[in-house]
């Protein structure tokens, strides 16, 4: 019962003028962000982070938060209309969605995704709810042994599940934990990897750093890569589900939540997985397989997209128990929280407990503003395409720029800022992925010093790490995540010699 009366304040906080206004224009933006194709929640939280010096910590981080879930929500329309994700959790509704567009069931598709992505959102909020304090009452008998294997576990899924190539993610995983530990040491306060530069003794702003891989980088490959690309887009019919479509549509958003619900919770890279397997589920299970490929099945886009939007939500129970993101847009939103000196973790529900369950109320606000944004207004969002790539990247350049000048007012964070951009430049040419890189930049200090602890705790023997059980079991994941995979590609490569 404290749940809900934690709950009730949560929504008195969330309801009021200000920070509803905070959760319309983030709900807004993030789903304006999401049809626009090639940008992301990611860019744009990264972007706008320098707000955090200026707005009270629970309306930027309901603000944030509405960014995030609405650009799951707009970057449906792109993938339905034009073939073009807008977000990476959107590839698979592309799939069967472009489809049903080419066949005049555009309408259809468009409404599915949005009421699907309004169920999914609404029950994985509930679960969040029942859950998350649940983890973080747990999570408070967890030491210093057990967080260090968590943080290493978070690192080593990020670093194999993203990108094509487990090395790739792990070279960028270790950049990350360089640029991390630049400044002054923790403990000894000494100073390490400076080069003699002054204005790294601070450390190197994790704002600066996703500004420039993401904003700055988007814009940099887009204009390089991708300025001649055209898109031709499917004519849009009303949005309307019949009743056959809409019987068909509720399992697979039930399915799609159940499916995406775990991966969100789980440090595996983003709602990508869950999306593919919500796919495979409901293509196995549709009575009408003809239309898979063909004429569009409407399960697969109702699935995906509710499993998208679930497993979205789920972020936030290892983001604010345990303080470890799972997906770049989470560690954006870590070192929003880490701005105003507030650290998530098991401790986050005692100390900012006002916080936490405003955000969370948020989430069911954010749901209902989305679903009036995303289904009468889907006309709207869709004139946003026909603005031209050229100006609406220079106002982001610019955007950038002045958002991280605002920060120290200092010059040598531009010039910085555009090295990263061009550091992300190289690594998308060369499909290297850029999360490894934040969740190394924020994470690794904080790795570092839960290391430094459990030694002393085991009085400088490493064996402290296999004498917990918790610990020791997460040692086994850490190694199954990095050795499993090989071991499964091996055993395939044998059996085909073989076959043949």
């Amino acid at each position: 019962m404290d749940i809900w009366t934690q709950l009730l304040g949560g929504f008195a906080t969330a309801a009021t003028p200000v920070n509803l206004m905070w959760a319309f224009v983030g709900c807004a933006i993030g789903t304006a962000i999401g049809v626009l194709p090639g940008l992301g929640p990611a860019v744009t939280v990264a972007m706008l982070l320098p707000i955090t010096s200026q707005v009270e910590p629970t309306a930027s981080m309901i603000f944030f938060a509405g960014i995030y879930y609405g650009a799951m929500y707009g970057g449906s329309t792109t993938s339905i209309l034009l073939n073009t994700p807008g977000e990476t959790g959107t590839m698979v509704t592309a799939l069967e969605g472009f489809k049903m567009a080419k066949s005049g069931r555009a309408g259809a598709a468009l409404a599915t995704s949005a009421i699907g992505s309004f169920v999914a959102g609404t029950i994985a909020t509930v679960l969040v709810t029942l859950f998350a304090p649940l983890v973080a009452d747990y999570a408070v008998q967890l030491g210093p042994p057990e967080y260090f294997m968590l943080m290493l576990l978070a690192f080593t899924t990020v670093s194999a599940v993203l990108g094509r190539s487990t090395l790739r993610g792990m070279t960028a995983l270790f950049i990350g934990l360089a640029l991390g530990l630049v400044g002054l040491d923790q403990i000894t306060a000494q100073v390490r990897y400076t080069g003699g530069v002054p204005e790294f003794l601070d450390g190197i702003e994790v704002v600066l750093i996703a500004v420039g891989l993401f904003a700055v980088g988007e814009c940099l490959y887009s204009a390089l890569y991708e300025g001649r690309e055209r898109s031709s887009m499917n004519a849009m019919g009303s949005v309307h589900m019949t009743r056959s479509e809409w019987r068909r549509s509720w399992p697979a958003w039930l399915r799609g939540t159940a499916i995406g619900f775990p991966f969100g919770t789980l440090p595996a890279g983003g709602s990508e997985i869950p999306t593919f397997i919500s796919y495979g589920v409901e293509r196995k299970l549709c009575a009408h397989k003809e239309e898979f490929g063909t004429t569009g099945a409407i399960e697969g886009v109702a699935g995906p997209e509710a499993a998208n939007n679930a497993a979205v939500t789920a972020t936030l129970v290892p983001l604010l128990t345990l303080g470890i993101p799972t997906s770049v847009t989470a560690a954006i939103l870590l070192s929003a929280l880490q701005n105003y000196g507030i650290n998530a973790g098991p401790q986050l529900f005692q100390t900012s407990s006002a916080l936490v369950w405003a955000l969370i109320a948020s989430l069911y606000i954010g749901n209902v503003m989305l679903l009036v944004l995303n289904l009468p207004l889907v006309g709207l969002w869709v004139k946003l395409l026909k603005i031209p790539r050229a100006p609406l990247y220079a106002g982001i350049l610019v955007f950038a720029t002045v958002g991280v000048y605002g920060m120290r007012q200092s010059t040598f964070d531009l010039f910085l800022m555009l090295a990263v951009g061009l550091v992300g430049v190289v690594m998308r040419r060369f499909d290297f992925p850029t999360a490894p890189i934040i969740v190394g930049l924020i994470l690794g200090p904080m790795a570092e010093a839960q290391m430094r602890n459990a030694l002393s705790i085991g009085e400088g023997r490493w064996s402290v790490f296999i004498d917990r059980p918790v610990s020791a079991t997460l040692l086994v994941l850490v190694v199954g995540v990095l050795v499993l995979p090989r071991l499964v590609a091996l055993l395939r490569r044998g059996r085909q010699p073989a076959a043949a």
